[in-house]
């Protein structure tokens, strides 16, 4: 199966080196998506444009694909699936949620200059990186790209309840099943209280198991492929 992989903020598709070649041994097509302002043209980005390359992406695969969106980007893959709910076969949600219809994109952080930087790590210590080395740590803030601000302060628009529908796998790394499962029952994330098809999976590492735990990311995603 083709498994669409997008990462999430200030990361480019090479995030996902160590994991593409451990899923084509497993048997998929994995596809590490490069978004416009985050390593590919234009720099100036919208979330139009980086939904338009993941919707092209979409209608590229061989089959229905497996949709992957890390931490911010788990709202493009729920884009993709609102976008083209009959050509998705799964969105897998890596230690994120979608956010829902008129909210912004991925207004977390300050923007200056027209991008929202990588703040540093002092935000993120803790579960969500208590498991990246120094090394990992600075290789990650020197491949940081900037996130546009069309990007991060991008208007969220759902127009097809059809993306109910599609089944819907949340991979919990900083947090467990069990805490999504309350935080979606008690209606802190309405987009996935709607879903139809929602299962949880458990994986032992921080929000960046792309770096820190790429095998066995890996292997939890073809599952997931494998099941769809």
């Amino acid at each position: 199966m083709d498994i669409l992989l997008i990462g999430g903020l200030w990361l480019t598709g090479a995030a996902w080196d160590e994991v593409v070649p451990e899923l084509t041994a497993l048997g998929h097509r994995p596809v590490a998506v490069t978004l416009p302002g985050q390593g590919a043209e234009p720099s100036d980005a919208t979330l139009a444009d980086q939904l338009a390359t993941v919707l092209a992406a979409v209608d590229a695969a061989s089959g229905k694909p497996l949709v992957v969106g890390h931490s911010g980007a788990c709202t493009l893959a729920w884009l993709a699936a609102d976008g083209r709910p009959d050509q998705v076969a799964k969105v897998a949600l890596i230690g994120g949620f979608p956010s829902a219809d008129g909210e912004k994109y991925a207004a977390f952080f300050e923007v200056a200059d027209g991008v929202m930087r990588f703040p540093g790590w002092g935000p993120f210590e803790g579960a969500d990186s208590a498991d990246l080395d120094e090394e990992t740590r600075k290789r990650f803030a020197d491949a940081a790209v900037p996130v546009p601000e069309g990007v991060a302060h991008g208007v969220v628009r759902l127009t097809d309840d059809r993306r109910y529908d599609v089944p819907v796998a949340l991979v919990c790394p900083e947090f467990s099943p069990a805490q999504a499962r309350e935080w979606i029952d008690g209606g802190e994330v309405p987009e996935l209280a709607k879903a139809k098809h929602v299962e949880y999976v458990d994986i032992d590492s921080g929000h960046w198991p792309m770096f820190s735990k790429p095998a066995e990311l890996a292997r939890v995603l073809a599952g997931l492929a494998d099941a769809a």
